[in-house]
């Protein structure tokens, strides 16, 4: 580094020759040492690096203990280089839990100070209620109906207090939410909106319906053997390994269903490889099995490695199953001795029925086509109609049905409309 004098006197280093340095610090020290107790003529002396910045520590806002920032003069002879200056940001909020806002409900804060203090509250508990709801493990849209009635009568206030048209807006659509969810609740289960006809409380939802309706026809076209019997067993054993190809099975339940026929229909089923039992494991064995201890069973067309034919969860795989059980036992048909193709002929009529009872669709399509029915009851169709008698002496059926035209026509008797697969 060199050292040197500018044209004004002051000392020039450019940063060569480390020799010249030393000497001109030296000769700084010694022209320093002369000067001290009086102030610097000419603005005084500044050491100059070969950029022409300054060094602060000699400039003579530092000689006199005031920095040339806050005079706003720069010093003479020099450039007015600013040091960059820490940005200068909004003062730092509160932590997490002190800015945690008021109660909440559709968004909204509800304020502190709103009056009166009743309807404070019952904002703060709409919007918990409607936070509880959304961590439900399955919808209830009676509740969520309810909730939106709340909210509505709520908003309403609260825009009357206020004077908010927005909040008045949101009371109307809380309202028509309401209207929707309930509409939607009474299709799910069949309950007549707005007061029209009885109200009955339905075993099946109307998706649960279609459910076991492909799980008939899926029985009707695709059972192994033909005669009643066989197909109620089929029937029954699908509903119990729909999902995974795999149940279990009482001997309680094949006698239930089968009564005196059971060991045959079951051995007749394993022969034909439709049905599978653990090797250990005999036809004679299931039959004589005990709740505590049921026997496994296999569907082999069923497991998840072939063609799925249905598809419906845990749950919905319960309902059709308890659904079939309740009709297979009704303690009415089996009073009256029904044989499997009565029953049959029960199950079939009550998946295909419309809400008020009436079998199969309207206009044209009323009824139930008689060639179907009879074959899922392993039946001619010229015998569907005394089996129809049979039900309605049973109080199945408001009257016979009946059977012209190739189709079946008839109603549901009240007692079973719970029953009824909302067609």
């Amino acid at each position: 580094m060199s050292a040197g004098t500018g044209d004004r006197g002051e000392l020039f280093v450019d940063g060569t020759g480390g020799g010249r340095t030393d000497g001109a610090t030296a000769g700084r020290t010694r022209r320093a040492a002369a000067g001290a107790g009086r102030a610097p003529a000419g603005g005084g002396a500044a050491v100059m690096f070969s950029d022409g910045v300054p060094s602060p520590s000699h400039s003579p806002a530092a000689a006199s203990g005031t920095s040339a920032e806050s005079t706003g003069v720069p010093a003479e002879g020099t450039r007015s280089t600013a040091l960059p200056r820490a940005r200068t940001g909004p003062p730092r909020r509160g932590s997490r839990r002190e800015r945690k806002s008021g109660p909440k409900v559709a968004q909204r804060i509800v304020p502190d100070d709103l009056q009166p203090e009743a309807l404070r509250l019952e904002l703060t508990e709409l919007g918990d209620a409607f936070r509880a709801y959304q961590r439900r493990p399955e919808p209830d849209l009676a509740v969520l109906a309810e909730l939106h009635d709340r909210k509505a009568r709520a908003f309403t206030r609260w825009a009357d207090v206020t004077d908010d048209a927005s909040l008045r807006e949101e009371a109307d659509r809380a309202a028509a939410a309401a209207r929707t969810t309930r509409e939607m609740d009474a299709n799910r289960r069949g309950v007549p909106v707005d007061g029209e006809g009885p109200v009955v409380e339905r075993l099946l939802t109307r998706g649960q319906g279609v459910h076991t309706r492909t799980v008939l026809e899926h029985v009707r076209t695709g059972s192994p053997c033909p005669e009643a019997e066989a197909r109620l067993a089929v029937l029954m054993l699908t509903l119990r390994a729909a999902r995974a190809g795999t149940g279990n099975v009482t001997g309680q339940d094949l006698g239930g269903w089968l009564q005196g026929d059971a060991e045959r229909v079951l051995q007749e089923l394993l022969d034909v490889g439709w049905l599978l039992l653990p090797e250990d494991v005999t036809a004679d064995d299931a039959l004589t099995s005990r709740p505590e201890e049921p026997v496994r069973i296999t569907v082999p067309t069923l497991l998840p490695t072939q063609p799925r034919p249905f598809f419906f969860g845990k749950v919905t795989r319960a309902r059709l199953s308890g659904w079939a059980q309740k009709v297979v036992g009704d303690r009415k048909l089996r009073k009256k001795k029904a044989g499997a193709a009565t029953r049959l002929l029960a199950v079939y009529t009550a998946a295909h029925s419309r809400p008020g009872g009436c079998l199969g669709g309207v206009g044209e399509d009323a009824g139930l086509a008689l060639d179907e029915v009879a074959q899922f009851c392993g039946l001619r169709p010229e015998e569907v109609a005394e089996h129809a008698g049979l039900l309605a002496a049973a109080g199945w059926l408001e009257e016979a049905a009946a059977a012209a035209d190739g189709r079946l026509r008839g109603r549901l008797a009240e007692r079973v409309l719970p029953l009824s697969g909302l067609l």
